[in-house]
């Protein structure tokens, strides 16, 4: 289908659907609002999966690495930093040539990757490992076992269709037939085995659209991975270069043409005879020339349903994606699953989240990784979205990658990534990233309730969490351009300094009432662009809109487990009508069916601040201070319901706020007045 958005000669806009075939549906969303026709279109593709409480910390990875040791060490070095890491990840490294489901012998032997895991699981941190669909066609026994049981495509006659990926010479899954799933199952039970295998934490998937790297026509595959080195040579194998305090002793270093079953088709959708599925009478223009070029082959016809690879492309990577889910929850099925996909289609977010693929280490690539996450978390329903935090092809700088560390910081998935090409860039790399890095982190996980909270609504009711300056002013035609800033959840104004050696930014402020982040101040937004000067490169802009009640941690912590034993600071910024609100969800922070949760609500309306909902999740921490800011004179504070007086307050006039001192349960309802 080609679709082409043009003007008539007069100007009118139109719309164009050009196709060679099949059924329209339509599906008018009628808003009013940008926001409404987001949650609309959520009722029909589906609403979001929720994650987990531990996903939203920051994550690390690397093509590239060369063993398992370097893996250890960068786990090791991130703490030496005091920089926080959540989540360690490995590409396609740890791989026997590149072949999924097995473990290099010498870099990335399987004793070794269990201590690893078991390390990181010890200290409350995670792991996450990559697979492509793509398996090796040798005698590897994932390729074996998926053979006798005709799971890989076919040609129409019924030889295998090959071609080449990673590890030279593979085949290709077919997710349409039904026993490719208790195949991928069978495999993930096998390598992914807490007792002997590697008990990873989520999944990873890439090269799913799917990609193949013999252009078309790959008349021979075998020859094709032969003459390009496919496999790639991995590198040298070394002996653990330096000591690692707290490692196990092993991370120390020493001294101290085939024929297959073809697959029934018990359907016949392949669609009118007759067809030319290769070369079809419309050609759209495809970048990379026929629809089959770098991809599989679009006249295979899948098992099943009996559907041609030309209708269902597209879907290639989402049912991968969501039979990957089906995977990950049958290894553990009380817990929600991290499956993080580079290819995605509407309707991807109720089992996925998304990276952004392969960006490039420039600013061009960091500013339009605002407008790429707006659009997935904002319009396409897949809120766990990020780019590679600076960037991943080519070299990234210092300045970049500190500006990229503190806007990676707003992603919903945050993670530092790059190719093996590039130079390393991990934060702790130079000491103006490595603060930046430590400065975002607080930041981030302080609000990690707030963000928890605002992404468990959208799997709800579809309602965005992050947003475009003109979902929350629609009025204001001003907004309607602007693509460097966004709302993370309705309450915080991101404005990321965006341009090289600069320490200013222009941003816009509609006509409403905001709330300088670090010095608590008001700012009057009249719809107009103001500029922030002296922005450091381990700083971003954030403001607080006037009219919010924001839920965060009184200090933050090396890891999600620690912090969610943290108290709660409320901060109430009141808006134009000196009223705000707010709201805080708390669960387990990982299960996917709660036997007991917390939705509370918060409301600041003639000086009283209230908190009431239901309480039947029961956190250990309880809410320690209340802070109200645009305070000009010194208030008279009292506390009533949960039958104890406050324990004390602080009024800074330099902030306009006042400070309140308090232990409240977050077991039922309590007040604070201000007056």
């Amino acid at each position: 289908m080609d679709i082409k958005i043009n003007k008539t000669d007069d100007s009118k806009q139109y719309l164009e659907y050009n196709t060679l075939g099949g059924v329209f549906d339509f599906y008018f969303l009628a808003g009013p609002t940008p926001k409404d026709v987001s949650s609309q279109y959520a009722g029909v593709v589906g609403l979001p999966a929720m994650q987990s409480y531990w996903t939203f910390g920051f994550h690390n990875c690397k093509y590239g690495y060369r063993d398992v040791y370097e893996v250890a060490e960068v786990v090791y070095n991130y703490s030496q930093a005091g920089i926080p890491l959540e989540t360690m990840w490995t590409d396609i490294d740890y791989m026997d040539g590149r072949r999924v489901f097995t473990l290099d012998p010498l870099r990335f032997p399987t004793h070794k990757m269990r201590e690893l895991v078991s390390y990181l699981h010890a200290h409350d941190q995670h792991y996450i490992v990559m697979v492509d669909p793509a398996v090796s066609v040798s005698n590897n026994s994932a390729f074996q076992r998926g053979k006798e049981n005709g799971v890989f495509l076919q040609h129409q006659n019924g030889s295998l269709y090959e071609a080449d990926v990673w590890p030279g010479l593979t085949a290709f899954p077919d997710w349409f037939n039904p026993v490719t799933a208790p195949w991928w199952n069978g495999e993930f039970n096998i390598f992914f085995s807490p007792e002997s295998g590697v008990d990873i934490d989520g999944l990873w998937i890439d090269m799913n659209e799917a990609s193949n790297f013999c252009p078309y026509p790959c008349t021979d595959p075998a020859g094709y991975a032969i003459e390009n080195d496919l496999p790639p040579s991995p590198p040298p194998v070394r002996s653990n270069p330096r000591p690692l305090p707290g490692f196990p002793s092993d991370f120390q270093p020493s001294g101290s043409k085939r024929s297959v079953k073809r697959a029934s088709t018990k359907g016949k959708k392949v669609g009118l005879p007759g067809r030319d599925l290769i070369n079809p009478p419309y050609q759209i223009a495809n970048a990379a020339g026929s629809l089959s070029n770098k991809t599989i082959d679009t006249d295979l016809i899948h098992a099943g349903e009996g559907y041609a690879e030309y209708d269902t492309h597209n879907l290639y990577g989402t049912m991968m994606s969501s039979t990957s889910r089906g995977a990950m929850l049958q290894r553990r099925p009380k817990v929600r699953p991290l499956v993080i996909t580079r290819s995605t289609f509407a309707g991807a977010g109720a089992h996925v989240g998304h990276w952004l693929g392969d960006n490039a280490s420039l600013w061009e690539k960091y500013r339009i990784s605002i407008a790429q996450m707006l659009s997935f978390a904002s319009i396409f329903q897949i809120p766990m979205v990020g780019s590679d935090v600076c960037g991943f092809i080519g070299n990234t700088t210092e300045e970049l990658c500190a500006r990229w560390a503190t806007l990676g910081a707003f992603y919903p998935f945050y993670r530092n990534h790059n190719d093996i090409e590039g130079n390393p860039q991990e934060f702790y790399l130079w000491p103006s990233v490595a603060e930046a890095a430590r400065k975002a982190i607080d930041i981030r996980y302080r609000l990690l309730d707030y963000l928890y909270t605002s992404f468990h609504r959208q799997t709800l009711t579809g309602e965005p969490f992050l947003q475009p300056l003109f979902y929350l002013y629609p009025e204001d035609p001003n907004t309607f351009p602007i693509e460097l800033q966004f709302f993370f959840g309705d309450a915080l104004l991101i404005s990321p300094v965006t341009d090289v050696n600069l320490t200013s930014v222009e941003a816009y402020l509609p006509n409403d009432l905001f709330y300088d982040w670090y010095t608590g101040l008001p700012v009057r937004g009249t719809g107009a662009n103001v500029t922030l000067d002296n922005i450091d490169k381990t700083d971003i802009p954030i403001h607080i809109r006037g009219g919010s009640i924001i839920p965060l941690r009184k200090t933050s912590a090396n890891t999600t487990t620690a912090l969610r034993q943290n108290g709660f600071e409320i901060l109430i910024a009141p808006g134009l009508d000196g009223k705000a609100s707010g709201s805080l969800y708390l669960d387990d922070g990982e299960s996917l069916e709660q036997n007991s949760t917390a939705e509370i609500k918060f409301e600041y309306e003639n000086g009283v601040f209230s908190l009431f909902g239901t309480f039947d999740y029961l956190p250990a921490a309880s809410i320690e201070t209340v802070t109200l800011l645009g305070q000009t004179s010194q208030p008279h504070v009292t506390r009533a319901v949960q039958d104890s007086a406050v324990e004390g307050y602080e009024y800074d006039a330099g902030r306009q706020s006042v400070m309140v001192k308090t232990n409240i349960g977050l077991t039922g309802p309590a007040q604070v007045s201000f007056k």
